[in-house]
């Protein structure tokens, strides 16, 4: 494989280095991953996350592997440890599956060259999507996001915030609220450090602050990503995107989801088929010893309440369009 660069995510030619994002926004880590013994627990940590970039990166290191010397039996063993590491993301299940595909009929010899074309695509459909989505932001929109969904989130500009990000560097001047988002804060620890880093205004706002916001009439448009979408067009995000969606309905406020077209899953015929992980209870933070906690990471929204999906084929409006090719 040729060198690969992102934002989270390196490959020098040699080593596979993957950006800690648990430490984020107060540090920057970069660690090594020489294997897929390695990567499960990087993204089963959320150290890297994204349903895009988790694709992307148990690829590369399936591409890693191949490149170091195995056998077959002991490459779909590794490969099938990865794959299940995180059970929403359907990237994740894609890529590998791919790559799995590839290394039966090609041979192992040719699973970097897939892993390195996998990293390629996923930056186009990063430009893609943005593109898309830029499409429909007028100048001056303040738009709500959930969650993170930029180039931590993808080896590209990202999904949703790859469209806010877009818009801006056409002149569109956005500002962004961005919502603290479980688990782990991603709204609050990794949305804020890319908008700082790409010189955007954005206010962090509690996830429970959002419909009072739109009560005041502060908020244009909500822009979201996605870790699966089902046949339908219902759609997996972090939780608490299911109430954004809910209340941008009541106050008349577009509501779209950014993802690529790897993030539909055609296979799933509704949102009652998407497995909903569910994280340690610890990540809620300080708890009484005797007291049940409930830790979703994400939640199901139905197609109704979507406005549109974007895909980097386009922006669609119908959900019988978005399986398409």
């Amino acid at each position: 494989m040729m060198p690969m660069n992102s934002l989270a995510l390196k490959y020098d030619g040699k080593v596979l280095s993957i950006l800690d994002q648990t430490r984020l926004p107060g540090e920057e880590v970069w660690m090594e991953s020489p294997s897929p013994e390695t990567m499960v627990p990087i993204i089963r940590e959320l150290k890297v996350r994204g349903a895009p970039l988790i694709g992307v990166a148990a690829a590369v290191q399936m591409g890693l592997m191949a490149e170091q010397g195995t056998n077959q039996p002991a490459f779909e063993k590794a490969l099938m440890s990865l794959r299940e590491a995180r059970p929403t993301a359907v990237n994740l299940m894609n890529m590998l599956d791919r790559i799995l595909s590839v290394s039966r009929e090609q041979g192992l010899q040719a699973v970097p060259a897939e892993a390195q074309a996998i990293f390629e695509e996923d930056v186009l459909l990063a430009k893609r999507m943005g593109e898309h989505g830029a499409s429909l932001i007028k100048s001056g929109e303040r738009i709500l996001t959930h969650c993170n969904t930029g180039g931590l989130a993808t080896v590209g500009v990202g999904t949703a915030l790859g469209a806010i990000i877009t818009a801006q560097k056409q002149g569109k001047n956005v500002s962004v609220w961005v919502d603290e988002t479980r688990p782990l804060n991603q709204g609050s620890r990794l949305t804020t450090w890319e908008l700082n880093q790409n010189g955007i205004p954005h206010t962090l706002i509690c996830d429970n602050m959002a419909g009072y916001l739109m009560q005041k009439g502060k908020v244009d448009r909500v822009m979201v990503g996605a870790d699966r979408i089902a046949r339908n067009g219902d759609f997996a995000n972090k939780v608490g995107t299911y109430s954004v969606a809910v209340l941008c309905k009541h106050h008349g406020i577009p509501f779209h989801v950014v993802a690529p077209q790897t993030t539909v899953d055609p296979a799933c015929t509704s949102g009652a088929e998407i497995p909903v992980e569910e994280r340690k209870p610890s990540e809620i933070g300080a708890i009484y010893r005797d007291t049940k906690v409930w830790n979703p990471a994400f939640d199901v929204t139905p197609a109704e309440l979507v406005t549109s999906w974007v895909l980097d084929r386009g922006v669609f409006t119908n959900k019988e369009d978005i399986c398409g090719r």
